[in-house]
């Protein structure tokens, strides 16, 4: 666990730095970065055989998907059960807790990636609209209409709950709906390429913590777990990948962090991640830094023991802190 991944728990209005999109709408939780963070931790196991390109242009317009990953290893199954379906070319469409899910957004989804040129019942382009294959999906990686096989595409569709009404339509002409795991149902029949469609809420917890936690009404158990697991994760992109993701998810449910904040038996990793900052503040012999720190505590709902009993100090000098009798440059 890093410290700055405390830092966010600690300060709700924080911000993301190294310049990521989530910076720029201070007022609306930018959910579609947040998710891509969360697929990148999701298939962290095997992100060096992954390329993963959010926000893809599928043409020299304006249009875009959320994600494409390609894979490198078609051939090879990617550990995660989501990525079970997963071919070579994999486009990836994510409705957040704001967003609804139809039978309109599963056919646009699938046109946009397909198309019958002639009427022949043929597909015979696969990309968006009226643009040449060339010029759209994966552009780059196929220099003839046959460069991309349609049995190397896929198509995922991610929301928090259950499309129940979708599901019924789809059904009704003529797809099959499997539930091939908890949360994760494949579409098809009448369909020129795999498909599935993720429903966060139903995934096995023990496996997708990242995903079940980015929504408006996350699980307790789940963001404690998410913050255990996330210690092992060490490299500069999966913690990159992890402060998108909480973020997103601490706006969104601001009273369950301050609960999970406040409990005197907060998991070892917020608890260790504020001794870290504490120490630091220490060595440098900066006893005003680490008033900041405590201030900074309190503000986002801890009380004064739980402070003291983190921090190892007298609650009376804690005390002290907060009521500002030890003077504080803020």
């Amino acid at each position: 666990m890093h410290r700055k991944q405390i830092a966010m728990l600690r300060n709700r209005d924080f911000t993301q730095t190294g310049g990521s999109n989530l910076k720029n709408a201070p007022d609306k939780l930018q959910w579609h970065p947040a998710f891509c963070a969360a697929a990148g931790l999701e298939f962290h196991e095997d992100i060096e055989r992954l390329e993963l390109k959010s926000e893809y242009n599928l043409s020299k317009g304006s249009i875009r998907i959320d994600l494409l990953i390609i894979k490198e290893e078609s051939d090879r199954r990617i550990k995660n059960e989501i990525g079970h379906i997963m071919r070579t070319y994999n486009v990836i469409e994510y409705k957040s807790p704001e967003d609804a899910l139809t039978i309109d957004d599963f056919y646009n989804i699938s046109n946009q990636v397909t198309k019958d040129t002639n009427n022949d019942g043929v597909i015979d382009q696969y990309g968006y609209y009226g643009f040449d294959w060339q010029d759209v999906l994966y552009k780059g990686y196929g220099e003839r209409v046959d460069a991309v096989p349609i049995n190397e595409l896929t198509v995922s569709i991610f929301r928090a709950t259950r499309p129940e009404k979708m599901f019924l339509t789809l059904q009704k002409y003529g797809h099959k709906i499997e539930e091939k795991y908890p949360g994760i149902y494949y579409v098809t029949e009448h369909l020129p390429f795999l498909a599935q469609i993720i429903v966060t809420q139903e995934l096995e917890p023990g496996e997708h913590r990242s995903l079940r936690i980015l929504s408006n009404h996350a699980k307790k158990e789940d963001i404690e777990e998410f913050l255990r697991n996330v210690e092992e994760m060490n490299t500069p992109r999966d913690r990159q990948n992890v402060e998108a993701v909480l973020q997103v998810s601490v706006k969104a449910n601001d009273e369950l962090y301050r609960e999970i904040r406040r409990d005197a038996n907060m998991c070892d990793a917020l608890r260790e991640l504020m001794k870290d900052d504490l120490e630091d503040a220490r060595k440098l012999g900066e006893s005003e830094g680490e008033a900041k720190i405590i201030i900074n505590m309190n503000r986002s709902g801890m009380s004064p023991e739980n402070i003291a009993s983190i921090t190892g100090k007298d609650l009376d000098e804690i005390n002290a802190i907060l009521e500002g009798k030890v003077p504080v440059l803020l």
